[in-house]
């Protein structure tokens, strides 16, 4: 049986963490899962995609927390401890994390992604019309760019395809123009 038929099998086919049926999957809980059923938990795309911080943060949508923060399943209890430190600024959130008990060895776990030091907030690589950017999305330049340390000139309207967002900087991204990889500011192209 693999890990999601197991996972399947434990959650009755639902969301550990909201308990929706649709579009689920497996989702590894960082930074050490080895994709056992005992370090991964089953998960809707809404949670999954709010969870990666590939979706800004829905506090509406995260009150089925007060349930799956009791799951007898140490990974769906650190997720749990997880959502809710990043959602700390919300009363009822702070109120769960102070019901909650987590072993010694599951709040290390828990601790270990640092979200109780977040501000739960979510920063996307928007272009300079606020559209958010995505890996591999085409980008047109909205002013003409020198390339510094190269004699290319990138020219407005020129369009960039397949982008690589810069992964710590949200203001970055690269792309090739004319044949060479360079880094552009999001604030100087828009969303084709």
């Amino acid at each position: 049986m693999s890990t999601e038929q197991k996972l399947h099998a434990r959650s009755n086919g639902s969301c550990e963490l909201c308990e929706s049926k649709e579009s689920l999957s497996v989702y590894e809980v960082p930074p050490h899962s080895d994709g056992n059923e005992d370090e991964t938990i089953l998960v809707c795309e809404v949670c999954k995609a709010q969870l990666e911080k590939r979706a800004a943060l829905d506090a509406n949508h995260w009150g089925c927390l007060n349930t799956s923060m009791w799951s007898e399943v140490p990974a769906v209890k650190v997720v749990s401890w997880r959502m809710l430190s990043r959602l700390k600024t919300n009363s009822w959130a702070a109120d769960a994390i102070d019901m909650m008990y987590l072993e010694e060895d599951q709040l290390t776990w828990a601790r270990a992604a640092g979200d109780e030091e977040d501000s739960g907030e979510v920063e996307f690589h928007k272009d300079s019309n606020g559209a958010i950017l995505q890996n591999g999305d085409t980008v047109t330049l909205i002013k003409t760019l020198e390339v510094k340390g190269s004699q290319v000139k990138a020219n407005v309207g020129v369009a960039v395809r397949n982008i690589r967002l810069v992964h710590d900087n949200v203001e970055q991204i690269e792309g090739k123009v004319d044949g060479q990889q360079i880094v552009i500011l999001t604030k100087f192209v828009k969303k084709s």
